[in-house]
């Protein structure tokens, strides 16, 4: 057998620019990510890393030790192997801290392109910075605040607001540099932060906004705490945390042995040793910058640049809309009808009385995008599968609330509008206003599966509407025959949770 790329046609992929890969030297960690496609919203095809500690000694030999740069070669040479057999289309290869900084990080960064054959972007602070808030610009609707991105080797802090990037500054308090330089102590590595964090002025114009946490250490520690509380959703992008108890979380972890903490268990070993001087960096990010919460990213570098690729039309799209659409057209019955859907709630629910915000329509519509993916399932497990698939999707875009909502919506339009058949884990992460609205969004979906039997074509000629308090859904004289005491019985329902009667009028007759 040769080393060929299969070309079979793969059904539950999509096709288009891609895959695309890439590569992403850090200080502790190397990691090559393919996607599937560049897109709005890339999935991951395949995620692989090596903790090679490539920026360990730097900070006092000033070289890439040679244990740590063989470690990467070959990691690098079995990703670029790998890359040829998924048959990547284009590898971007990027290269912070350590090599920056290294006396030997150019001989290092032409072995990489040699093995890899393709050019290394070796990335400045600002470079880092920028990327990184890009990434939060990509997964994130329409972020205000703080990028903080903490490597191995330096920590990036940049300004953002939507899609607009401020200040930023880099910082040698990366997790491996800042344990050597404070030679494994928490209390010297507190001191050495809070000095080097007095330098950046402009932090507190972060008060009472996010500060969104990108980075690895900052992730596991973030993963510790979720479990720690007993998170019902294991979902880290958009994984919110107070100030307040961020900062007392953050001086627990930094002043204990990590294998002494509760859960500890769910952070790799690797990872274990960093955890204090990550929390430390991120205490003094937040009281510096008083903060309203920690909001912790899936997204950083390598999406960032993915991002910045993308044509500016692509950019403005809505992930989490694009995320919903690529997967109706991956799993649903009928994408076109899941598109009418949209269109259909769009008239139906101001027609009934149901005020939206800008932030609940753009869920609504992926609502409906999402409702027919489980249709496959058994009649009596689509309401629970279509619910843990939305739970745990790889969207972006959207908050743990939202990520309720769907989940929600999709559940009652499968598994009917009763309470008692749900767990309550899921809907402790709504609130009232946003479960009442995912009722009523599933109820909506149930009335047009059966007007329309979730195909296209039919949705677009029924009309909903409110006549002296009674909902009346009409149908076109030559959809006569759709009428009956199904579809009576689910206008009825629907119109219940909006406090109304309901009747079915055919042609104008009732």
């Amino acid at each position: 057998m040769g080393d060929a790329p299969h070309t079979d046609i793969v059904r539950g992929r999509l096709n288009g620019s891609g895959p695309v890969a890439v590569i992403d030297i850090g200080s502790n960690s190397i990691r090559l990510v393919v996607y599937e496609r560049h897109a709005r919203t890339p999935t991951v095809l395949f995620n692989e890393k090596v903790l090679a500690g490539l920026g360990r000694g730097v900070g006092a030999t000033g070289r890439l030790a040679d244990k740590s740069v063989d470690m990467a070669v070959r990691a690098l040479a079995r990703f670029r192997k790998l890359c040829d057999q998924i048959g990547v289309i284009d590898v971007f290869i990027m290269a912070t801290a350590a090599t920056r900084d290294a006396e030997n990080g150019a001989a290092f960064i032409e072995t990489v392109e040699r093995i890899c054959r393709t050019h290394v972007r070796l990335l400045s602070g600002r470079d880092e910075a920028r990327l990184a808030a890009l990434g939060i610009v990509s997964g994130m609707w329409r972020p205000d605040g703080i990028v903080g991105d903490l490597g191995g080797g330096s920590l990036e802090l940049v300004e953002l607001n939507n899609e607009e990037i401020g200040r930023g500054q880099t910082l040698p308090l990366g997790g491996i540099r800042l344990q050597e330089e404070a030679d494994g102590k928490t209390a010297k590595a507190q001191k050495i932060a809070e000095q080097a964090l007095e330098g950046v002025d402009w932090l507190p114009i972060g008060a009472g906004k996010p500060f969104y946490a990108v980075g690895g250490t900052w992730r596991s520690l973030a993963r510790l705490h979720l479990f720690q509380n007993g998170y019902p959703l294991h979902v880290m992008h958009d994984y919110t945390i107070p100030a307040e108890e961020a900062i007392e979380f953050c001086q627990l972890v930094a002043r204990r042995d990590p294998e002494s903490l509760s859960m500890i268990d769910v952070v790799s070993r690797a990872r274990r040793q960093l955890l204090p001087f990550g929390a430390v960096v991120m205490e003094r990010v937040l009281r510096r910058s008083k903060a309203e919460s920690v909001v912790m990213s899936a997204l950083g570098l390598r999406e960032g640049l993915l991002y910045d690729l993308l044509p500016e039309e692509v950019k403005h799209q809505d992930p989490l809309i694009e995320a919903a659409r690529e997967l109706s057209t991956l799993r649903a019955r009928s994408p076109a009808y899941s598109e009418e859907l949209v269109a259909w709630t769009d008239k139906v629910f101001p027609a009934v009385g149901i005020d939206e915000t800008e932030y609940e329509r753009r869920l609504r519509a992926a609502g409906c995008l999402l409702s027919d993916i489980g249709w496959r399932a058994h009649p009596d497990y689509r309401g629970e599968q279509s619910l843990n698939i939305i739970s745990n999707a790889g969207f972006v875009g959207i908050d743990h609330a939202g990520r309720a909502y769907l989940a929600l919506s999709a559940f009652y339009r499968h598994q009917g509008l009763v309470e008692d058949a749900l767990g309550p884990r899921i809907r402790e992460l709504a609130h009232t206003r946003l479960k009442d609205r995912a009722r009523i969004l599933g109820g909506a979906l149930r009335l047009a599966s059966v007007v329309s039997a979730s195909v296209a074509g039919i949705l677009p000629r029924v009309d909903v509407t409110v006549v002296d308090g009674e909902m009346v859904v009409a149908l076109p004289a030559d959809y006569e025959a759709l009428d009956g005491e199904r579809l009576r019985k689910r206008a009825t329902q629907f119109a219940r949770l909006l406090g109304l009667k309901a009747r079915v009028q055919v042609n104008g007759a009732a």
